[in-house]
């Protein structure tokens, strides 16, 4: 079926248990830990956040098939899945491959892979000293490369459920200098999306849509902005560009908390801007929120100290959200670029505030806004 829009909403596949997790936090760890157990950092602030479905294992079809129905039935198009392969192997990758791959009703919703390429860094959670030590290495070599992008095309690309944009696999690269960096350069690495592309068209597969994840401003200490992105992009080949959440634009202008009804008006300019900036379609976002108080140690004193003490949005309501993604369907509609995509943080990042899955308070007044907007009819 066609659709006169395509809405993919990112998921943070951090709530199953992972064999990785259990070795730093013991057994049975997951985030849901850090939701359970967030408090109140300010007056007025909303924590903790309580999921109206509870605490449940993503890992699990049964759950998995709950998550597919209310997104699909509120006009979602894809599941955007944040994916982690790093030197030592494939990471949180059971949600995906147990969950989604294995719910019986798969075929409602699509998937895609946003390879989540950055340092895995102890947050969880956070303390107020600072470096925060590394457990995975965001940068890969040319032979992990060859190894992460050979499972998607035999476990990903060929199944029916993989999202396409104008007839192309949609694949996105949250860090593309971390990739650089990995790869040894500019050149190797444009010869590296080469020969994935080529070996998606062998494996009789078509052509791949090479997107980019691209912000001004780094969340994460090890994140790396590009520098002269329209450039690079163009070098490597890349086929669009967006974002994946508003922090990586747009300015905090308060602490301990920031307007979400001003950001959204700053958030619209921002897509004008990213739109003129680069020689490619521009895929906006919405973001649903901003609240990444879970992740710090609830018993030290909250600063603003960078990530993860950060201010939080408030204001968030569900009807502000619903103009935010009036404000994305104006764009959609006025800039000639093929595709009406667009990409909402997120389905499921809960100690990041960003969550479109039902909670106690709004039940499931943010995905009934999705459909209000971008339903079809």
């Amino acid at each position: 079926m066609s659709r006169k829009y395509e809405i993919a909403a990112y998921y943070f596949p951090n709530y199953h248990e992972d064999p990785r997790n259990r070795e730093w936090h013991g057994p049975g760890w997951n985030e849901w830990e850090l939701v359970r157990n967030a408090k109140p950092r300010f007056t007025g602030h909303m924590q903790p956040k309580v999921p109206l479905w509870g605490y449940e294992d993503e890992a699990d079809p049964e759950v998995m098939e709950k998550k597919i129905d209310a997104a699909a039935d509120h006009g979602l198009s894809a599941f955007i899945f944040d994916w982690y392969w790093h030197k030592e192997g494939p990471f949180l990758e059971r949600c995906l491959e147990e969950g989604y791959l294995r719910a019986k009703n798969n075929g409602r919703l699509k998937f895609a892979i946003m390879w989540a390429n950055h340092d895995w860094l102890e947050i969880h959670p956070a303390t107020r000293y600072q470096p925060y030590p590394a457990r995975r290495k965001g940068p890969v070599s040319k032979e992990i490369f060859e190894k992460a992008t050979q499972h998607m095309i035999d476990h990903y690309f060929c199944h029916p459920s993989y999202w396409k944009i104008d007839g192309k696999l949609y694949f996105s690269i949250y860090e593309l200098m971390s990739l650089v960096t990995g790869l040894g350069g500019l050149s190797e690495t444009k010869e590296a999306l080469e020969g994935l592309r080529e070996r998606v068209r062998n494996a009789g597969l078509g052509e791949l849509h090479l997107n980019a994840v691209v912000w001004g401003i780094e969340t994460l200490p090890t994140e790396n902005t590009l520098t002269e992105p329209k450039e690079i992009l163009k070098y490597l080949g890349i086929d669009s560009a967006t974002s994946y959440v508003w922090v990586h634009h747009i300015p905090f202008t308060h602490f301990p908390d920031t307007s979400y009804s001003e950001l959204r008006e700053i958030c619209k300019k921002e897509h004008e801007r990213l739109h003129r900036e680069y020689d490619m379609p521009y895929y906006p976002n919405v973001t649903m929120g901003w609240d990444s108080t879970p992740r710090t140690v609830q018993t030290d004193v909250f600063e603003e100290l960078g990530y993860p003490y950060y201010p939080v949005y408030t204001g968030n309501t569900p009807d502000e959200f619903k103009k935010a993604l009036l404000d994305m369907k104006t764009y959609l509609d006025t800039v000639p670029q093929g595709c009406k995509m667009g990409t909402i943080n997120a389905w499921n990042e809960w100690t990041e505030g960003s969550y479109l899955e039902p909670d106690t308070v709004h039940g499931m007044a943010y995905l009934k806004a999705i459909k209000e907007v971008f339903g079809e009819e």
